[in-house]
């Protein structure tokens, strides 16, 4: 299997496991995915780059779990995203990211245990957090469109009247 199989099934690959114990396994990952986070926010003109395998022996993690946190943060890096799915160890990565763009994803992760962590006061305004909390919760509220009449022409395009087409 490949990493990114690997953590794509992460905490799945035993199958006697109980479900307190995936818990556990899942929990300690996010222990330690908050600390690499904690460090990089912390040291914001730091760009960390290196293998799979280093950055993974780096923040105590293991190759899979590193990759998992590459995953996370793959789509807030200014340099593009990552292809994973052919990642190995020997893969290098460099995590340079976009803050504004990292605490949108955490705030579309539900992640409040990464948006919350104390390091994000220093480095955006509250008022900066509170325009992206705007803009992120703008993108999950659905809005209705114009309702059609029922004697008006049907938005189908069919040219019946809404009553006698998609109405009925």
């Amino acid at each position: 299997m490949t990493l990114f199989e690997l953590w794509n099934n992460y905490g799945e690959d035993a199958k006697e496991r109980s479900v307190e114990e995936y818990k556990k396994v899942v929990e300690n990952y996010l222990g330690r995915e908050r600390d690499v986070y904690s460090h990089l926010l912390s040291n914001v003109e730091e760009v960390v780059e290196g293998t799979i395998a280093e950055l993974g022996k780096r923040f105590n993690m293991n190759e899979v779990e590193f990759l998992g946190f590459v995953d996370g943060i793959n789509t807030s890096l200014k340099n593009g995203e990552y292809d994973l799915t052919d990642f190995t160890g020997e893969s290098a990565v460099r995590l340079e990211f976009d803050l504004k763009k990292l605490y949108w994803n955490m705030l579309d992760a539900k992640a409040e245990w990464l948006y919350g962590l104390p390091q994000w006061n220093t480095l955006l305004t509250a008022e900066e957090r509170e325009e992206i909390k705007r803009e992120y919760n703008k993108t999950k509220t659905v809005v209705r469109g114009k309702k059609v009449g029922r004697n008006e022409p049907c938005p189908c395009g069919s040219g019946k009247k809404y009553k006698q087409c998609c109405g009925k």
